[in-house]
């Protein structure tokens, strides 16, 4: 072995250290009764060969530091579509991200055959008014192709300062051509509760994404709405619709926030604390007052954790389509040096234990296509957790067919014209208060 080639292996093998002293320990401390976690020795011979050859001969010099990280990024982009190294800048952007505050186009983005599929746009945000839509196929940002791109690097595109433009160039399922977008930048300040009373008893309440303070907000939501009914509610409508997930706990506590008992939804992995099961509290908001849950292709991760906890206790009917199927838990590890690895590591399952992922959650009632005859655009592409390149394999029974796809309009308006999942949610609403009261009285 050239003195080259020895510098190279101590160099990844000092790297692997340094990513992880704990896990180099457990591998030796396991040697004998763990034979798949023994260091891959020959393997490493291969990769710092690698490493060597493109140090000595490559064309242009390449830093150490950035060699490095492509390989710790190729490494994870290869295990699912969730899994992935962040840059010091990336991950101080996740921080803030969670805090519901960050700067970018509003777009929960993830990546298939080397492009960017979009899972929703957020509420309020540039892409969501530039008639972004879930399942649009982001191929070019700028002058750039997509084509071969990072996750990471391709969202760090698409950040920016505020009130510079960026144009996308999107290939739609039914266009005939690609289309190109132009958007501006903004700080997105996400607004992740929005309610209001859509008459007199019966109120909305719509999360957009779930944040650390989230069941905070829908609490005083509803505390507003009240106020505003100048007394309790008859029913609630919780809108979860194009909702991308976030922070878990607060799925958690807004599911709690409609429960008295029972489990809300367990985690089940491989590494030490993957395994874990969160329970509901006494106190139901509503009071056990009717609540149906609206979803579509577009309600991922907590959103489902949510779903799938109301309808396994039969505290809420959902109404809506197939949600999108993302079951999995990715934990933030970080590496000391302003850089983490967003690594998954267990999967979602209901109270039931039936597990999300890839399959989603069935609404209890489905919706058939529709759309009011103002809207001449009626088509919709969505992508579920099923569609990503990689994805994880439910390890339970295999889902049937998807629901049917259906193009949600916007929640503001004559909801029979402008948001027909909304009008049927108000007239189910409707129909369980009634029965409700008729078997109270």
């Amino acid at each position: 072995m050239s003195v080259a080639t020895r510098h190279g292996l101590a160099l990844a093998l000092s790297f692997l250290a340094g990513v992880s002293l704990t896990a180099v320990h457990t591998v030796w401390a396991e040697k004998e009764t763990s034979p798949e976690n023994k260091l891959p020795l020959d393997e490493l011979r291969t990769f710092t060969g690698v490493l060597d050859a493109i140090k000595q001969d490559y064309v242009e010099p390449v830093k150490d530091r950035d060699l490095l990280e492509n390989a710790i990024r190729g490494m994870l982009s290869n295990l699912d579509p969730h899994s992935a190294f962040l840059d010091a800048e990336a991950f101080q952007d996740l921080q803030i991200g969670t805090s519901g505050e960050f700067g970018g186009l509003g777009i929960e983005v993830g990546q298939e055959n080397g492009f960017l599929k979009v899972v929703a746009p957020i509420d309020d945000t540039p892409a969501q008014k530039a008639g972004i839509r879930p399942g649009d196929l982001i191929i070019r940002l700028d002058d750039a192709s997509v084509k071969g791109m990072s996750l990471s690097d391709a969202i760090q595109r698409m950040r920016g300062k505020p009130n510079t433009a960026i144009t996308l160039t999107i290939v739609r399922e039914g266009a005939r051509k690609p289309l190109k977008i132009k958007l501006i930048r903004e700080v997105i300040q996400v607004r992740s509760v929005k309610s209001r009373l859509l008459e007199p008893g019966f109120g909305y309440l719509r999360i957009t994404q779930f944040q650390a303070k989230t069941a905070q907000n829908l609490r005083q939501a509803l505390r507003d709405i009240e106020q505003q009914n100048k007394g309790p509610l008859r029913g609630v409508v919780l809108d979860l619709r194009n909702n991308p997930g976030g922070v878990l706990n607060g799925a958690v506590d807004v599911a709690d926030d409609f429960l008295e008992e029972g489990a809300i939804v367990q985690t089940k992995g491989r590494g030490n604390g993957s395994d874990q099961s969160f329970k509901a509290t006494p106190g139901d908001l509503l009071k056990g007052a009717p609540l149906v849950v609206l979803v579509n292709a577009g309600s991922a991760s907590a959103s489902e954790i949510v779903a799938g906890a109301l309808q396994d206790h039969h505290r809420a009917l959902i109404l809506g389509e197939r949600t999108f199927g993302k079951g999995s838990v990715q934990t933030i590890l970080p590496l000391g040096n302003g850089t983490a690895v967003k690594l998954t590591t267990a999967r979602y399952y209901t109270p039931n234990g039936r597990s999300i992922q890839a399959e989603g959650i069935e609404p209890d009632i489905k919706l058939k296509p529709f759309k009011a005859a103002t809207d001449a655009d009626a088509d919709s592409d969505t992508v579920k957790e099923a569609d990503l390149t990689g994805h994880l394999r439910n390890d339970g029974k295999v889902p049937a067919d998807s629901a049917p796809d259906a193009r949600i309009a916007g929640a503001e308006g004559d909801p029979a014209q402008s948001d027909y999942p909304l009008y049927e949610a108000l007239n189910l609403l409707k129909g369980m208060t009634l029965l409700q009261t008729r078997k109270n009285g």
